[in-house]
């Protein structure tokens, strides 16, 4: 029986562990899965709320939310992923369903703004994004710039 944990933590609550085991899950997923080399220390997570899932001490899940004026004008979530040991489990609707309710419970708009891969858009519309005209390439993978009131 798997035992799913999640958390929730702003940049200064996480231990070392912790951030170790995101940015794992972050290059594992977005720099070897999908071949982008970027840097992935941006200089963003430490004004970032960080959400996860663990199973066995593994993230399986993960994404960051931020305040207003960050990324976007409203708050938005990214990095969002699943891991190859967490797909297929509905764990990712579970995380946006967190997200969401972080947004609007801890930073109190229901306002974000997200930049998603085109294929994950009727994803992301499940939880009342809505494409904008803005499409892009990020990491040479077409992405749209998508909303929620």
């Amino acid at each position: 029986m798997s035992n799913i944990l999640w958390k929730l933590k702003s940049f200064e609550q996480l231990l070392t562990e912790d951030l170790y085991k995101i940015i794992k899950a972050r290059i594992d997923v977005f720099v070897v899965e999908q071949n982008c080399p970027y840097s992935d220390c941006d200089d963003a997570d430490q004004v970032a709320l960080h959400l996860w899932a663990e199973e066995n001490g593994k993230v399986v899940c993960y994404c960051r939310i931020f305040p207003e004026n960050i990324k976007y004008a409203e708050s938005s979530i990214g990095r969002v992923l699943t891991t190859e040991i967490g797909r297929g489990r509905n764990l990712g609707r579970q995380m946006m369903k967190y997200a969401v309710e972080a947004v609007e419970n801890r930073l109190h708009t229901s306002k974000i703004r997200i930049s998603a891969q085109d294929y994950l858009i009727p994803f992301y519309n499940e939880f009342g994004f809505i494409a904008t005209d803005k499409k892009y390439l990020e990491d040479n993978l077409p992405h749209t710039e998508m909303f929620r009131e």
